[in-house]
């Protein structure tokens, strides 16, 4: 998972340099795969002023004089339409390292470092950029997509370095995360990590937002497969105008891997990425029936999803549906047939908690794998989903996209978001550890964590948040016996405490087989001299391996169980004969 340093910042008063941020990360038991600034190949390219701007005769180039402040004067030769006298764009020294573009501009094709030289016999000490020479994209930074030069503000510093200016100075974390942390699966997540690390308190996104007395009369939303979906949300939001969202909001998705849509999916994508909650909005216009119905599809039920695919369903794929037709496929893509387009006037927001080892079949089932799919696959809190919505509502008023009225349906099995009380033995929590944690340093860590600790003697009590709750499968709570308080204690007081220690239950020994392992090695030289020999076979063979037996078509070896995705064809079926082919 990608996590910019900037992004993070939002929510904590980071005051560790990135370095000292990733050990932290390390420590508390996230592995940061990769660490990179996102100007990583870039430098030397500074804020130059053009002072003078010649053409030179029966070319498409100028004979540019730069001054570059600090740096000094120079003249470069620049062939950009939109260099003129008093611009200010990025100047790149000599020395400096840009990305070279292909013939069209805008696809790079590598690393160059550049030289002084010369261009129809004037000297040229540097280059003029463009966004794309810089690894800038029009979503992160503003007039980076136009094919030219890139403008910089009229009150950008003569010689000051350009990463700095447009964010290229940011660092990204790419950190992988273990299966029983899925509530850390977005940038919020990270955060609550990172506040407890530093002991920094953690600013919670803006959720508020202002319902009108509007609504839209006899709307239903039901959930007929509770199993399958325990809480679904909708909201109506109406008077929408589409457009495009704030540079600040594109840039945030574009250093995630996100492109810009419109202000209405981008909101959806950056609510999935900072809580960690999948959207979904419809055109209201094109929901028939008036009604919003979750329920399984039916045998050879048929949908075309937004990337123009259409897939044939069954029973055991959860489709949400109008009154009519089904319009997504549940926690992996909307339809085709109720996208947001430049004509929406109204939008029907949907944020739900899905089952995830039915999502995760539908989509290798259908071959359909979502960014969606990836987070609900992983796991999804009711808190998230609550979360995530009156996020999605503010941001919806926040930015002037659409107004937000009084429907709201909130369809869930009973499922509390409050947290939920948890008592533990303090003694038994440092016996899992082999050390003795200070009742102090438990106490601070747990409340770091939010987990709202209290000791009294021997008894820890605590309160297990909800996005921590409900998480695995089989309905269990990441947080719900003393060696998981254990794991959270330790990872925050530091593994460099841990000494080794023997288990209560630990013998020391001289070593050797005990009788009854000498007896079975005796018994096995015995077998084996008999000609009598122990064989170990995986659990799976190729359907090749019963043809070299030479087995007829009826045999009752042939009738083996096939593996759905087998690793290779050599492992595709279950074992039915322990003879080995010759």
């Amino acid at each position: 998972m990608l996590v910019p340093l900037s992004w993070l910042k939002e929510y904590v008063d980071i005051d560790v340099t990135p370095e000292e941020l990733e050990k932290k990360l390390f420590d508390g038991g996230f592995e940061v795969e990769e660490r990179y600034q996102v100007g990583k190949d870039i430098s030397n390219v500074v804020v130059g002023l053009v002072e003078g701007c010649e053409p030179i005769p029966e070319t498409h180039l100028h004979v540019c004089q730069v001054n570059a402040g600090e740096h000094g004067a120079m003249q470069i030769c620049c062939g950009a339409d939109n260099v003129h006298t008093g611009g200010k764009f990025p100047v790149a020294l000599p020395g400096a390292s840009v990305y070279a573009t292909a013939k069209d501009h805008k696809t790079i094709e590598g690393v160059m470092t550049i030289k002084k030289g010369k261009l129809r016999g004037y000297e040229s000490c540097g280059m003029l950029c463009s966004g794309v020479e810089l690894g800038l994209t029009e979503d992160l930074y503003p007039g980076a997509g136009y094919n030219g030069l890139l403008v910089l503000p009229e009150d950008a510093e003569l010689g000051a370095d350009v990463k700095e200016l447009t964010g290229l100075d940011d660092w990204i974390f790419d950190i992988s995360l273990t299966a029983n942390r899925p509530d850390c699966q977005s940038i919020l997540g990270i955060a609550r990590e990172v506040s407890a690390m530093l002991e920094k308190p953690l600013k919670m996104p803006a959720t508020d937002y202002t319902e009108t007395d509007v609504e839209k009369e006899g709307f239903s939303v039901r959930v007929e497969a509770p199993e399958l979906c325990p809480r679904y949300s909708a909201h109506y939001v109406y008077d929408v105008k589409i457009g495009e969202s704030p540079a600040w909001m594109k840039r945030r998705l574009a250093l995630v891997g996100m492109s810009a849509i419109s202000n209405v999916v981008d909101i959806t994508n950056y609510v999935l990425k900072e809580i960690g909650q999948p959207m979904h909005a419809f055109d209201c216009s094109y929901l028939e029936g008036n009604e919003i119905c979750v329920r399984r599809a039916k045998e050879n039920e048929k949908i075309v999803t937004l990337d123009e695919q259409e897939y044939t369903m069954n029973e055991n794929n959860l489709v949400i549906c109008d009154g009519v037709k089904p319009v997504a496929l549940a926690g992996v893509m909307g339809g085709l047939n109720s996208e947001i387009r430049d004509t929406t006037e109204a939008v029907m927001f949907e944020s739900a908690k899905f089952a995830r080892d039915n999502v995760r079949k539908t989509a290798r089932a259908l071959g359909k794998a979502t960014d969606a799919s990836a987070r609900y696959e992983k796991g999804v809190d009711e808190y998230s989903t609550v979360l995530g919505m009156k996020r999605a509502l503010h941001l919806m008023e926040e930015l002037g996209c659409g107004k937000v009225s009084r429907t709201h349906f909130d369809v869930n099995t009973g499922n509390s978001i409050d947290p939920t009380p948890m008592t533990v033995s303090v003694s038994k929590v440092n016996g899992v550890l082999g050390i003795e944690v200070p009742e102090a340093e438990i106490l601070r860590i747990m409340k770091n964590l939010n987990f709202a600790p209290e000791i009294n003697g021997d008894e820890l009590t605590i309160q297990v948040p909800a996005y921590r709750e409900d998480m695995l499968p089989e309905g269990e709570n990441d947080v719900e016996r003393y060696p998981d308080v254990a794991e959270e204690v330790i990872r925050m007081y530091g593994y460099d405490h841990v000494t080794d220690t023997f288990l209560s239950a630990a013998q020391v020994t001289m070593g050797g087989y005990n009788e009854e392992q000498k007896g079975e090695l005796a018994l096995k030289n015995t077998l084996c001299t008999m000609g009598i020999y122990e064989c170990m076979h995986y659990s799976f063979f190729s359907p090749a391996d019963l043809d070299l037996l030479k087995l007829p078509a009826d045999a009752k070896e042939r009738n083996a169980i096939e593996i759905i995705n087998p690793i290779n064809q050599d492992l595709s079926l279950m074992r039915t004969t322990l003879a080995a082919p010759c």
